[in-house]
């Protein structure tokens, strides 16, 4: 989801409107999920894909600029052959349906940009929503927050109450969906807060796992006492950049599932007080760079600390999957597929391979 805000603010920047085209439903195999994004530019821009490219691709953006110029939403089934499926992942001929809607990003009164924007800023701040979108009849859009406040219509009050219903159900499993209900089509899409990847230590393998990171949507932060390695010079991809003491610094960003912490100072006075905080907490990843003997020594002061075995076992040291990694950005990449191993339920094992 930072993706398709990254992709709007670069749109807005061109000016105009855009149409955004979501994937709502599949019926058969594929690579993107539900909720995959295109977003097409009056002047022609293209960012993001609702499949993997190809014929569909190519098809809704020419819907596309049939939407920019009656500024109407629409919704497109595709009946697919089997060579065509086969070209964007399905394994055999099926369905898929893209909706289709303008989006003014010139400032002009806009419900749909609006509650984007609304959602964002809510998720920025930890924060989860959905945004539905009634898929036939009269439209309308009705946004939903965690926080229990609603916006905008389906067009009844009666669907409003049903639909967020729903949306709260699809906000807690973090997933969005097509529905009908009421003999009404619409499609929830869950806003998550956008994954955090909070690196302490502002070394050679940091600068390279940043930089990675951003390009598969996450949030980074990277923590350091030492001004002169923590530069923007040294991280120009980085979202932020922060000097002072790290086990102070980490207590101000969200330890959720969400969230991945890599310590890679090589410093036992970060690692330690870092270290005990973050597993007093539900964050989702814990890996520190370091070789099994540096690991097992300050595991083993956690635990001299009262810090119990189970926590411990979070802990991933020496960090990252084997990929025979040697440089920074190898190590980086074998940082980052574990983490995303872990975030997904994941082996590591190459698929080419039987179980």
């Amino acid at each position: 989801m930072a993706e398709l805000f990254d992709h709007i603010d670069e749109l807005r920047r061109a000016g105009g409107r855009v149409a955004v085209a979501t994937l709502v439903n599949t019926r058969g195999t594929t690579p993107r999920k539900e909720g995959a994004k295109m977003l097409v530019g009056e002047g022609g821009r293209v960012l993001g894909s609702v499949t993997i490219g190809g014929c569909v691709d190519a098809q809704v953006i020419e819907e596309s600029e049939d939407v920019l110029s009656s500024m109407r939403p629409r919704l497109l089934e595709m009946n697919l052959g089997d060579e065509d499926a086969w070209e964007i992942g399905l394994t055999c001929g099926g369905t898929i349906e893209v909706f289709v809607e303008p989006l003014a990003l010139d400032g002009s009164p806009d419900v749909g940009a609006r509650m984007y924007e609304r959602v964002r800023e809510h998720a920025r701040r930890g924060g989860h929503g959905a945004i539905v979108t009634r898929l036939d009849g009269p439209g309308g859009k009705l946004l939903v927050l965690d926080d229990g406040s609603t916006e905008g219509t389906l067009g009844d009050a009666f669907l409003d109450e049903r639909f967020a219903a729903e949306a709260r159900d699809a906000i807690a499993r973090g997933s969005s969906r097509a529905l009908f209900l009421e003999s009404v089509r619409g499609f929830v899409e869950v806003i998550a807060p956008p994954a955090v990847l909070l690196v302490v230590g502002a070394g050679h393998v940091a600068m390279p796992l940043t930089s990675l990171a951003r390009v598969l949507g996450y949030r980074t932060v990277v923590v350091d006492g030492r001004p002169r390695f923590a530069t923007k010079e040294r991280f120009p991809d980085v979202d932020e950049l922060k000097i002072g003491i790290p086990s102070e610094l980490i207590r101000n960003y969200p330890m959720v599932p969400s969230t991945a912490l890599v310590l890679v100072a090589h410093d036992y006075k970060y690692d330690l007080p870092v270290l005990k905080h973050a597993l007093e907490t539900e964050v989702g990843y814990i890996g520190m760079l370091g070789s099994s003997r540096r690991g097992t020594t300050i595991l083993r002061h956690l635990a001299e600390d009262g810090v119990t075995p189970e926590a411990l076992a979070r802990v991933h040291v020496p960090i990252g999957l084997d990929l025979g990694a040697r440089s920074a950005p190898e190590i980086a990449l074998a940082i980052l597929a574990e983490i995303q191993a872990v975030r997904s339920g994941g082996s590591g094992r190459s698929l080419s391979k039987p179980t």
